[in-house]
């Protein structure tokens, strides 16, 4: 056998690539990764850059708080930094276990079980829920995870119009499924608002369906001891399934299923991507745990959150661009075009503030915005900040 170089041009390889590439450039929809090389809290060093964030999920700041940091190290030392398995091999070590018994505590529910990440639950969860021949009911907000979810489920898919009551009560009633599932972000990611739990709750009652709730951005947050949107609302049923992660407000990594014990125990038997994939270490599930300790204990970080939340919204009245009504952490600016988000978010960051542009497909068309995230880390002096320049922006 010979030995031979291949002379073939990469691009030649590619040309469908390089078209698309070139699509998304002249869209403006090309994404970017800058590189974070330190972090005190919001303050963080961008491509060499000091700035101040404005996009971190970190809702309570809690990814740098001491307790998690050294219930992580203690538990490194004890069981190394990977936990070498599936969690139906060796991979369900005594920190998961406790965990999961705690998560379920936390929200008052049965029974909870702890994925890698918020992706990989839903993804898992939604074949693991329905199938062929059943049907699925989808906000048309709903988060990338939930959607993809739902695509991998097979299941009959109705979505209907951000929060519409009426269109969802419609296509409930003409579904002749047998089994029918209704699903929702709790926080909207882009907007900040709130789903209906009640209402939702309500018309799985009326046509005996069940309600998955995706609470990525309201636990920690939202809540009475920021137990979630579930326990804002005040509600509890046995056709409720709650998901939320642990990377945004708790600081960490990964995610959770809730609800009663035999709709878990079948997720665990059926989600494919709590069978095989490879458990979360030790070290990050116990910073989860501490981490639920601070959330319960240090409750004067919703408080302040929410003064921030205030104070940033007195501050946009004056501004020239929409600010949709959102009591959460998640405040965005709605811009409109592509490239007058990409001119604002770029002007902001020449004055050492990082507020992200979003775009389409991750919004609709025409509405491109900044995405502001506020954390219980700023000080009021730092929306001050973020408000002032966006008055001479």
């Amino acid at each position: 056998m010979s030995d031979c170089i291949d002379m073939t041009n990469p691009s030649d390889l590619f040309p469908d690539f390089e078209a698309g590439l070139a699509d998304l450039d002249a869209r403006r929809l090309r994404r970017t990764r800058r590189v974070v090389e330190a972090k005190d809290g919001p303050h963080m060093v961008v491509d060499g850059r000091p700035v101040l964030s404005f996009c971190s999920n970190d809702y309570l700041g809690l990814s740098q708080h001491p307790k998690l940091i050294a219930a992580a190290q203690q538990a490194a030392a004890h069981y190394g930094v990977g936990s070498g398995g599936s969690a139906m091999l060796s991979g369900h070590e005594a920190p998961h276990d406790a965990l999961e018994r705690e998560l379920a505590a936390f929200v008052d529910m049965p029974r909870a079980l702890y994925f890698g990440s918020g992706y990989m639950a839903n993804v898992g969860l939604l074949p693991a829920l329905v199938g062929a021949g059943d049907a699925v009911f989808s906000d048309a907000l709903n988060h990338a995870c939930l959607i993809d979810g739902v695509r991998l489920s097979r299941a009959q898919v109705h979505v209907y119009p951000h929060r519409d009551l009426a269109a969802l009560h419609a296509a409930l009633a003409a579904s002749p499924a047998a089994r029918k599932l209704i699903v929702t972000d709790a926080v909207f990611s882009m907007d900040g608002d709130l789903a209906p739990l009640p209402e939702l709750l309500a018309l799985c009652e009326r046509h005996d369906a069940r309600l998955l709730v995706d609470d990525a951005h309201g636990f920690g947050v939202v809540g009475p001891q920021g137990q979630g949107c579930a326990a804002h609302f005040g509600v509890r049923s046995p056709r409720l399934l709650y998901m939320a992660t642990l990377g945004k407000a708790a600081g960490c990594a990964g995610a959770f299923v809730a609800g009663e014990a035999v709709a878990v125990e079948w997720v665990l038997q059926r989600a494919r991507t709590y069978i095989f994939a490879t458990s979360a270490p030790g070290m990050v599930v116990q910073a989860v745990r501490a981490s639920l300790q601070v959330i319960a204990e240090e409750g004067w970080r919703r408080e302040h959150l929410a003064r921030l939340v205030a104070r940033l919204r007195a501050g946009t009245d004056a501004l020239r661009f929409e600010h949709p009504v959102s009591a959460t952490a998640i405040q965005p600016l709605i811009v409109g075009g592509n490239q007058a988000a990409l001119d604002l978010m770029g002007a902001l960051y020449a004055q050492g503030l990082w507020v992200p542009a979003i775009r389409p497909p991750t919004v609709p068309e025409g509405t491109a915005r900044l995405r502001i995230s506020l954390s219980a880390a700023h000080a009021e002096a730092d929306v001050d900040r973020l408000l002032a320049a966006l008055q001479h922006a």
